[in-house]
């Protein structure tokens, strides 16, 4: 949201906030999320049932330390790689339910799978985050744990700023579900915990923190409150937290610290990257971790005491500012590792007139002026970022563009984006890279997912509406042609705009999409 709207607006926001932060939310089945007018002027349903055709190409490999590939986290696996080797809906007269989390706000964003099927979800109101147990068909809630409200909340009411909200990606929504069954975050207090869920004799669930590691000794924590309003010093959240191959929990700040917890001594060793920015999450192979702070793309170990060391660092075009539809100057890319041959590592930049898909060798051995394999610009002149993942698979990149989209306000009355995705495939050889195919998908700022069992890629979309209706599809598009196959109506208004959340595909072939107002689940019928 552009900073200092009309006073009037934001005050009544204020209000709206201060009625919903009274009610604390209780353990219990809620609402569909409710349609704004107009959803009955719109397609429900166009296209038709897309057959599935496998896409082989190499998996990412099964990291110890998480949840089955496509179980763990936001982005699949460790490899950030945006993939599952399940089906996600055919399109076979696809059925739509929701779950309503908060009165206001309860996005959940990271959505993840225990060993029965049940979802662990992190969802976002404005009285704080909640961990989420959810039952995957119902989507009734069965447990839930309060994570303390984060300090741009507090900012957002105080000073009338809420895009302080929509750009912090803090306070546990780069979670992670580990091997077993426990979801591992880092909360607004900079601690590290790690949750287990337990069933009781007489059937209830809850959840149990089994681990806490206290970061403030690394991390500065003098943070905006309700009872410190005007902190004098320096407050550094924590962006996200991934295991490495060894077990040890590595972790980033907004302020370019990287860290570790050993979790069998609950030793903390940090480095600071001065002047550098992190708001994406890293993404963690055998060989070692892949960071992209707002200057450079990493690479980093650690060394014998967990003290994290960088390999190797390539800087990148940032551009000269922060484009609509980005957090940060920077990239606004998770790292992706991939390839069919090599160890590739890909990410996108930020430059001026046109965003670039990066393509780097990865390995720490690799001389930096051989290190960049391709730079392929992608989108249209003076319209182009992602502040999204890419998804990789093989040696082929799949890039959103997402400009021109800030916040749940940027896309009402009818509005929407420039749009457009591109297909990028790596050479079997490695001497560049070439573009497979270009389409108008317009998908504001969704996470995109690709189902390797049936070919589909699965992106949330918008198109523009001469009457003003805003209506959300999920939409799925042929991987190997870039044709939209089908897209089903989810929901019209700003309770259905995802705000940045992804799809996600359930082993029981639901696609999940985290939107405004809770969850939302599409479904073969």
């Amino acid at each position: 949201m552009p900073p200092r709207r009309h006073l009037a607006r934001a005050a009544a926001f204020t209000l709206t906030l201060a009625a919903a932060c009274a009610v604390q939310p209780q353990v219990a089945s809620a609402d569909e999320i409710p349609k704004a007018p107009g959803h009955r002027l719109v397609t429900q349903y166009e296209g038709a049932p897309a057959a599935p055709q496998p896409v082989p190409g190499k998996a990412p490999d099964q990291h110890p330390y998480l949840a089955a590939n496509g179980r763990s986290g936001m982005h699949a696996d460790a490899w950030g790689s945006g993939t599952y080797p399940w089906s996600g809906p055919s399109g076979k007269s696809p059925t739509v339910s929701s779950e309503q989390m908060a009165a206001l706000g309860g996005e959940c964003a990271t959505v993840t799978f225990d060993r029965a099927g049940r979802i662990v979800t992190v969802c976002g109101t404005f009285t704080g985050f909640l961990v989420k147990l959810l039952d995957p068909h119902s989507l009734a809630t069965l447990a839930e744990y309060q994570l303390p409200q984060r300090p741009s909340t507090v900012e957002a009411i105080t000073r009338l700023d809420f895009a302080k909200i929509f750009k912090d990606t803090s306070g546990g929504a780069y979670s992670y579900l580990d091997d077993q069954d426990r979801l591992v975050l880092a909360d607004s207090r900079q601690h590290i915990v790690r949750l287990a869920h337990e069933q009781a004799a007489d059937g209830s669930w809850r959840f149990v923190v089994t681990d806490d590691w206290d970061l403030t000794g690394q991390v500065p924590h003098d943070c905006v409150s309700w009872t410190n309003l005007y902190p004098s010093g320096e407050c550094d959240p924590v962006t996200a937290v991934m295991p490495d191959w060894e077990g040890r929990i590595w972790w980033v700040t907004r302020q370019g610290r990287v860290g570790t917890v050993d979790p069998a001594t609950g030793t903390i060793r940090s480095i600071r990257l001065q002047g550098e920015e992190i708001q994406n999450s890293f993404s963690v192979a055998k060989d070692g971790v892949s960071i992209v702070t707002d200057h450079a793309l990493y690479g980093f170990t650690a060394a014998p005491d967990g003290t994290p060391k960088s390999v190797w660092r390539q800087t990148y075009d940032r551009g000269t500012g922060t484009k609509p539809g980005s957090v940060n100057q920077g990239s606004g890319t998770t790292p992706d590792l991939f390839g069919e041959g090599e160890d590739y590592v890909a990410i996108t930049d930020n430059a001026d007139d046109r965003m670039n898909v990066l393509v780097y060798r990865r390995g720490a051995d690799v001389p930096d002026d051989e290190r960049l394999v391709c730079k392929v610009p992608v989108f249209g002149s003076g319209a182009s970022t992602t502040d999204n993942s890419l998804i990789s698979h093989g040696n082929s990149l799949v890039v959103e563009n997402n400009y021109g989209y800030e916040n749940i306000t940027s896309l009402t009355f009818g509005r929407s984006v420039v749009g457009g995705v591109t297909r990028i495939d790596v050479r079997a050889d490695g001497s560049g890279c070439d573009t497979v195919w270009e389409s108008g998908v317009r998908a504001p700022s969704t996470v995109p997912k690709l189902s390797t069992a049936n070919g589909l890629l699965y992106f949330y979309t918008k198109e523009p509406n001469s009457l003003g209706v805003d209506a959300w599809y999920l939409t799925a598009v042929d991987f190997r042609s870039g044709e939209t196959r089908w897209k089903r109506l989810a929901g019209t208004g700003v309770a259905y705009d995802n705000n940045w959340a992804p799809v996600t595909l359930g082993p029981d072939g639901t696609a999940y999409v985290g939107v405004f107002n809770g969850l939302v689940a599409v479904r073969d019928n």
